[in-house]
């Protein structure tokens, strides 16, 4: 007997096929050290970025933008050894060898090197950065900085800048408790040379130094004696940078003790005229501190250098920064100066989390305006175009489905504020205008709706 044969299914039936055997079967997940950002993580996200934005334009930055992709060499060498081995590197089609930008800085120094600006340049920038790190709390492999640098000045009043908007920044978002360690890496080489340090070494030295948060003083000391650092040299430097006492105390220490260097004198002299400027630009005494310790572990800085540190949670620093004269000029002409400062958007935001201190809101929208059927569809729509051509963010329901659910749709999203629009409304040429918070609603007029939705929304 002929059996009929078996016919095989269209295209179509197999990727849907294929789709049912393999899609639920897989874990599809993200890079470890990234992450997804669905509405209701990146709106209050947004809401901090824009405030940054705020306190950077306010003090006369503009914004600026460089590509994630740099040619490999752009970037190689100019981070010391860790930034090289955690840069993310590969060959693209065309042979080239390429890396996503580590930092903002040096794509910056790059753009300075290429295109003429007027100076002093001013600029900010918020955008990812990707390193091949360990990822840990508040440490990711793709992460955002928000980066502001002058351009072009060699005086300290610029760092004082730096330092100023981002304290206001900090104080704009509600951190309370955090402080700015500020040093300088002209009064490390002092110390450095004071202690016997051939110029060669220095930098090696200070890269264990710039550990000391995360491994201990006595970690520290363990890794300079593995490199071969002589006892009585790690401890004649350990008394300078472990010192008891605090700001002018110590500067005024270390000013007797390195009298004899230029580099450390200079260094001290720019670090009192910024503590001056800041108390000029309405930084507390109480959120600035000098720490001769801090090292900030890339190669590029040539003077001040600056972290800030909030006291709980202890998460690291959220923001850090410097100057960095020399970097420019390794793109090719003379140095140029510059300073700058990155504010760390993930620390900033898990910081704010954990202190409250983020917002809920998980919507833009501030209206839903209901849709029922055809009959009410064009005074909907209307009304959503009014209500926007004011001003107000607003979004009609694009289902055909009850009250019920439209209000509960407004209730999980947080929509604060429903317009009602159905046969009724249309007929009697009113709408519903319901507070989702208290409950509360009213019929009103067309003409008054916009004015009452302001007035709603301000409460």
């Amino acid at each position: 007997m002929l059996r009929p044969a078996k016919l095989s299914p269209s295209p179509r039936a197999a990727i849907s096929i294929y789709r049912e055997h393999t899609m639920a079967k897989t874990e599809f997940q993200v890079l470890k050290g990234t992450r997804d950002f669905l509405p209701s993580q990146y709106i209050p996200r947004k809401r901090v970025i824009r405030t940054i934005e705020e306190t950077f334009e306010l003090f006369g930055f503009e914004p600026m933008e460089t590509p994630a992709l740099e040619y490999a060499e752009t970037l190689r060498e100019k981070y010391g050894e860790e930034g090289d081995r955690l840069m993310y590197t590969f060959t693209d089609r065309g042979g080239r060898n390429v890396a996503l930008r580590y930092d903002l800085t040096v794509p910056l120094a790059r753009t300075m090197a290429m295109y003429q600006v007027d100076k002093p340049f001013r600029r900010y920038q918020i955008s990812p950065v990707w390193r091949a790190d360990k990822p840990q709390k508040g440490r990711y492999r793709e992460f955002w900085q928000c980066d502001v640098d002058i351009i072009g000045s060699r005086e300290v009043w610029a760092d004082a800048e730096i330092l100023g908007v981002t304290y206001h920044a900090l104080n704009a978002l509600g951190f309370k408790h955090f402080t700015m360690r500020i040093n300088n890496r002209k009064l490390l080489n002092g110390i450095a040379r004071y202690g016997g340090l051939a110029d060669e070494a220095i930098a090696v030295f200070f890269r264990s130094i710039d550990k000391a948060d995360k491994i201990g003083w006595d970690g520290v000391r363990d890794e300079l004696t593995a490199k071969e650092f002589s006892v009585s040299l790690i401890d004649k430097i350990f008394a300078l940078l472990k010192p008891e006492e605090g700001g002018k105390e110590t500067l005024r220490r270390l000013k007797n003790t390195l009298h004899d260097s230029d580099d450390a004198r200079e260094g001290i002299a720019e670090l009192e005229e910024i503590q001056r400027c800041l108390l000029g630009l309405d930084v507390p005494a109480t959120h600035f501190t000098i720490d001769v310790s801090l090292v900030r572990g890339l190669d590029y800085y040539t003077g001040p250098i600056y972290e800030t540190i909030v006291d709980e949670p202890k998460i690291g620093s959220i923001s850090g920064g410097g100057r960095y004269d020399t970097l420019i000029g390794l793109f090719g002409g003379a140095d140029t100066p510059a300073t700058g400062g990155s504010l760390g958007l993930e620390r900033i935001i898990t910081s704010m989390e954990e202190l409250g201190m983020m917002t809920d809101t998980a919507t833009v929208t501030q209206v839903l305006v209901t849709l029922f059927d055809q009959s009410s569809a064009d005074a909907s729509m209307n009304v959503v175009a009014e209500l926007r051509r004011s001003g107000v963010n607003a979004e009609v329901y694009i289902k055909n489905e009850k009250l019920k659910r439209q209000l509960a749709y407004a209730d999980r999203k947080g929509i604060p504020l429903v317009v009602i629009v159905g046969p009724e409304e249309v007929e009697h040429g009113t709408v519903v205008l319901r507070d989702m918070r208290s409950k509360a609603q009213l019929t009103l007029g067309r003409g008054v709706l916009t004015e009452k939705v302001r007035e709603l929304l301000t409460v």
